[in-house]
């Protein structure tokens, strides 16, 4: 018999222009580019039947209302070329955000509070095929130092029956390299700046920090609902947090606690990458910083917070940029 290697797995992503109907992605248009894959390819609330027979034993569960969960990991690198989406870009629409293109400039990526996108997502398993159709989910940020910039996605979607089908030849030649979080590629954590919306992505004034990086995590609540007439996998509510570990002065940490104090909502941006047009930034324009705790590095004193992420004109508490 033949040995199914885990490794040789594949996996496609395509946005739907009609909720739960299936796009067909393809190897060569829709390939991503993962690392750390976990899937429950059918999860199921199983009814039992519960008979009494005459005698003792179990009764077979009858397969209830089904749906798939899948993650994967994704490195954060703009396309290459100015003001073009990434490949990773249908994972962002489907968990929230939406894509605004500047002309020869930029890509911005905001949240939405209503008209959520959705992708299909093929996980080809060496040689089983499972689908999932009308997937939404959530996503975490990962920009601590010393790491590759790494989004981890959580996606819910629409139960399909597994094929036996070969692998998809993948095209993956859109997907950049990315570079690790350090000093030479990556600019100090600054709070209280303001960001230019109209050109090339830039943060000015305000105080920068030697951090530890930047984690986030988008917050969304996924849940599958199961209805006669129409399975559906609903973004309900949207609750951004943060956290980040500063190297303050003895004045900046009084300072920090007074805004925790206050409930002081601060900006707060992060840019990465030296490499034009494959650089990334982080936006934050209401950051409250909350749970503050001293922390330990190498004998060094340093500070942490918890991020609470707020809008301030609604829909605008997590913007990332890319491609300029």
């Amino acid at each position: 018999m033949a040995t199914r290697i885990s490794r040789n797995t594949a996996i496609l992503a395509k946005i739907e222009g009609t909720y739960g109907t299936d796009p067909t992605p393809t190897g060569a248009a829709n390939a991503m580019l993962v690392s750390n894959l976990s899937i429950t390819p059918i999860k199921a609330q199983n009814v039992s039947r519960d008979l009494i027979r005459g005698y003792l034993g179990n009764s077979e569960q009858l397969l209830g209302t089904r749906y798939v969960e899948c993650g994967f990991d994704i490195e954060l690198a703009g396309a290459g070329t100015v003001a073009t989406a990434p490949a990773w870009a249908p994972l962002l629409l489907a968990c929230g955000m939406a894509e605004t293109v500047t002309a020869a400039v930029r890509v911005d990526y905001l949240p939405v509070s209503t008209a959520f996108g959705s992708i299909t997502i093929y996980w080809y398993d060496d040689g089983v095929l499972h689908k999932a159709t009308g997937c939404r989910g959530t996503f975490t940020l990962d920009m601590a130092v010393g790491k590759r910039p790494v989004m981890s996605f959580k996606f819910t979607g629409i139960y399909a029956s597994p094929t036996a089908t070969a692998n998809a030849s993948l095209t993956l030649t859109a997907w950049k390299t990315p570079m690790v979080v350090v000093d030479l590629n990556t600019q100090d954590t600054t709070f209280g700046g303001t960001h230019t919306t109209s050109t090339a992505p830039a943060v000015t004034g305000g105080t920068p920090y030697p951090s530890q990086g930047l984690t986030l995590d988008m917050g969304n609540s996924i849940n599958f609902t199961a209805l006669l007439g129409g399975e559906t996998v609903d973004l309900t509510q949207r609750a951004a947090t943060g956290k980040v570990v500063l190297d303050l002065t003895a004045a900046q940490e009084v300072t920090m606690m007074g805004n925790v104090e206050a409930a002081t909502l601060i900006t707060l941006g992060l840019i990465h990458g030296t490499v034009t047009n494959q650089k990334a930034m982080v936006w934050l324009p209401g950051v409250q910083l909350t749970n503050p705790s001293k922390v330990d590095v190498n004998g060094k004193r340093m500070i942490g917070f918890d991020l609470v992420l707020t809008p301030v004109a609604g829909n605008d508490e997590f913007r990332i940029v890319t491609s300029f």
